[in-house]
């Protein structure tokens, strides 16, 4: 039904006569002349239909917009004055012989030719729509792209495209499982992967040193612009290769991908230890693309008459951090206010501020509430170790350290985008050297990333000071954003008993949840270790999409529903009798 696509028509089919099918995506009447402008998902083409030709120009006439049509013609140079340099196939039109519509369409929900602001629920109800839109192709388009290199790259360095189960076990790996109740074991359920981690562990032990999938993973979560229900991982395992090979051979992968793709040369990937990363940038996931960084000055700040910096300074779980807005005393009161607002959504209480006008005239010369609080030799002091100067403006965080991070990491963040601080397109690293575990608010603790990571130290040292110990784990960030993590694995059993007895995971609860990784350990499990990408994030990136929604087919809404298909839905009586189940809705409050 077709010998060209749209979009790919150029001066080079000049006098041909060619066949395309696609969508009306404009029509036009031009004094008795018909121009339809037809789409496929290569690109767009301008036709022509002169009344000459009076059955293929009545039909024309009564064409609209989204009629999918077959039309045969004969391509033509525009004329001189009416080449279009904003389309790729601006330099030639077809003139068009034939047209047959294959389909009408109803009047679209809303507009494809020029896209308004329409709702994003509008948007996902007609998903089939909105995804007819260029932009929205292209996307996807460069998604599957990406995909083709990833998987050429890892074939070509030996990994094996090995799938690993939907349905299993539930495994405490730090979200909700998606459960899946089974018919034949009555009571029992399964649960959606949250990732192929133990999977592809016991791969590494089955022989198969090198695997790759790309995996759809589930997690039960509240979400965010990055987050999914269902979203894609590109999965990795290797075995016999430590963190420096298996950082190379993924950053050599991911800078041969933007290289082919996007033509961008990302250059070799810096690495920073976690605990720099926070104490600089209150993230670990810093954006380098901004030059502002945190300081710390606690210690200035412990014997000031302010409790509000006094007590968190003195105390051991506590940060006082500033950070220096080069020229941010142009900053109005509402901007520093709204900024307040910011920060209090990351549980700050409040954001302190200086103003530096004259820095020689102390304290005079400095604006802010605060001031009065400090004596000249300490404000002295903080000028000189953010090395403040006139017109800079200084913001405090003051309270629980992950407080601090948390609010001056994100302030950093806003700030560097509302000033466009940006001093690169692009800025990699890889973040290394992450503690173990982390105490939660009940004193228990939990595993950073997941309890298989493999720490940097003994059995004996990790469980005499967990809280001291490192992992042998890595992070790849980009502009901010996580694009994947990975880790060397546990490989002996005693240290996985250890760091699930630091958890504490009795002998008991190891057996019934993770017995069948002991065993294979007991087998003759070689060192291993990998990586996971966040695929969707991946793309948004280099699509510079807002959300990881907009690279997505057919995504979720923020409250994990499918407006598309009414999905999730209710079932039959009969349905949950087979599964043994029944249904208690929640109490509505009275």
């Amino acid at each position: 039904m077709r010998s060209h696509y749209c979009g790919d028509l150029n001066r080079s089919h000049i006098d041909a006569t060619v066949t395309i099918s696609g969508w009306v995506h404009r029509r036009r009447d031009h004094g008795g002349v018909i121009f339809l402008d037809v789409r496929d998902r290569a690109g767009i083409v301008q036709v022509v239909f002169d009344p000459d030709l009076a059955d293929a120009f009545a039909t024309a006439d009564r064409v609209r917009s989204e009629y999918v049509i077959e039309l045969t013609g004969l391509v033509r140079g525009r004329p001189e004055g009416t080449i279009n340099a904003n389309m790729p196939t601006g330099e030639v039109e077809v003139l068009g012989k034939s047209i047959t519509v294959l389909n009408a369409a109803k009047t679209p929900p809303f507009p494809l030719d020029e896209y308004s602001d329409v709702g994003e629920d509008v948007r996902l109800r007609y998903r089939f729509m909105d995804l007819r839109r260029p932009e929205m192709q292209q996307k996807l388009v460069l998604r599957s792209r990406i995909t083709a290199s990833i998987r050429r790259y890892l074939e070509d360095h030996g990994f094996l495209d090995i799938e690993t189960p939907i349905l299993t076990r539930a495994t405490p790996e730090g979200a909700r499982d998606y459960l899946v109740p089974s018919r034949t074991h009555p009571g029992e359920f399964f649960a959606l992967p949250q990732s192929p981690q133990l999977f592809k562990q016991l791969l590494m032990v089955s022989g198969f040193d090198r695997y790759y999938q790309i995996a759809k993973c589930f997690r039960d979560e509240d979400l965010r612009a990055d987050r999914q229900p269902e979203f894609t991982q590109i999965d990795l395992e290797t075995s016999f290769m430590d963190e420096a090979g298996i950082m190379g051979i993924t950053e050599t992968m991911i800078r041969n991908l933007f290289q082919e793709v996007l033509k961008v040369d990302l250059g070799n990937f810096p690495q920073m230890p976690y605990s720099e990363a926070m104490e600089r940038y209150g993230s670990d996931k810093p954006d380098l693309r901004i030059p502002l960084e945190l300081v710390t000055v606690s210690d200035l700040m412990a014997e000031v008459d302010f409790k509000v910096f006094s007590g968190p300074a003195t105390d051991p779980k506590g940060r006082v951090a500033a950070l220096k807005v080069t020229g941010g005393a142009e900053l109005t009161r509402k901007q520093i206010d709204d900024y307040t607002k910011f920060v209090g959504i990351y549980g700050a209480r409040g954001l302190a501020w200086i103003k530096v006008n004259d820095r020689a005239n102390l304290p005079d010369g400095l604006q802010s509430p605060i001031v009065k609080f400090m004596p000249e030799a300490v404000l002295s002091q903080l000028l000189d170790r953010l090395d403040a100067q006139n017109g800079d403006i200084l913001f405090f965080g003051a309270d629980k350290a992950q407080v601090v991070n948390d609010a001056l990491g994100a302030l950093r963040c806003k700030i560097g985008e509302d000033l466009n601080l940006y001093q690169a397109e692009w800025a990699p690293l890889w973040v290394v050297d992450f503690p173990m575990f982390e105490e939660g608010s009940d004193g228990r603790l939990a595993a950073l990333h997941h309890p298989f990571t493999a720490p940097s130290c003994s059995p004996e040292a990790l469980k005499a000071k967990p809280l001291e110990a490192l992992s042998r784990a890595y992070d790849m960030v980009l502009n901010g954003v996580e694009l994947g993590g990975g880790s060397i694995r546990i490989h002996d059993e005693s240290m996985q008993h250890s760091v699930f007895e630091v958890l504490g995971i009795s002998a008991e609860e190891q057996e019934e949840k993770f017995g069948f990784l002991l065993s294979a350990l007991r087998y003759g499990a070689p060192p291993h270790g990998g990586l996971a990408f966040g695929l969707d994030r991946l793309v948004m990136l280099m699509t510079g999409a807002d959300s990881i929604r907009e690279v997505i087919a057919f995504p979720k809404t923020q409250t994990a529903a499918c407006l598309l298909t009414q999905a999730p839905g209710e079932v039959s009586n009969e349905q949950l009798r087979d599964l043994s189940i029944r249904v208690r809705k929640p109490v509505a409050d009275a």
